[in-house]
């Protein structure tokens, strides 16, 4: 496949403070990375970085030939960033439908879909964005990010303190629009196997450095690997 993101020899952080070293990695159309490492590695600083919400000190950023780093945050989104943060952001002022109308772009994904593709969504679509559940917010999130129609989506965490039962719908949806949609797509999330399975790429993070890249099959199928690299059990219960 087509390279769709390039990093490379990428440095930013905070104001002077530097979280990310010489950090270099591509994406090709299509595909899905997950993004992993121990908490305070610089996962969430490189999301950040690559939607602009950090200084960045050194390197290059480029979606589909169009140079990121050149760009401030809002026009990254133009160019097809597509950013789902911890916080979510949603508009907690506005109802359901109003949060996907109000950024909407033109394109495949419309509000629509998105209800389409989480029915709990269509069912509360008047609601306001502070009536949701924690669930129904981050499903929101994701869906304001599709409505974007954009050419890379960043996935930050999105299964953080939710219930098993909404952890699998959003599973089930995440897999639909990379593995089936082919929206390319990186996701920070603290459940590798999960994501691991559905995920073409694996990158590991330490120290703002990557420590590891290769298929995410392969690393789902050496749970010793994954032990050393992330310093958690993997072992069934």
């Amino acid at each position: 496949m087509a390279e769709w993101l390039r990093i490379e020899s990428l440095s930013a952080g905070y104001g002077e403070a530097v979280i990310l070293h010489d950090l270099s990695l591509s994406l090709a159309q299509g595909e899905t990375l997950a993004l992993l490492g121990r908490n305070g590695t610089g996962k969430t600083t490189l999301m950040n970085t690559i939607a602009g919400a950090t200084r960045q000190h050194a390197g290059r950023i480029t979606l589909n030939g169009v140079a990121l780093h050149a760009l401030p945050s809002h026009a990254r989104a133009a160019a097809g960033v597509g950013w789902v943060p911890q916080e979510r952001d949603i508009f907690k002022s506005l109802t359901v439908l109003e949060n996907l109308t109000a950024v909407a772009r033109p394109g495949a994904w419309t509000p629509a879909r998105v209800f389409e593709m989480f029915p709990r969504l269509a069912e509360r679509q008047s609601n306001m964005g502070n009536q949701l559940s924690g669930g129904e917010q981050q499903m929101l999130a994701v869906g304001r990010a599709l409505v974007l129609n954009p050419k890379l989506l960043l996935l930050d965490e999105p299964l953080e303190g939710l219930a098993p039962i909404i952890v699998q719908e959003l599973l089930r949806a995440i897999a639909r629009i990379t593995r089936e949609e082919g929206l390319s797509a990186i996701i920070v999330e603290q459940h590798p196997q999960a994501i691991l399975a559905i995920s073409h790429q694996a990158v590991v993070l330490d120290q703002g450095r990557v420590i590891h890249t290769g298929p995410a099959n392969e690393l789902l199928s050496q749970s010793a690997l994954l032990d050393r690299l992330l310093g958690i059990s993997h072992k069934k219960a």
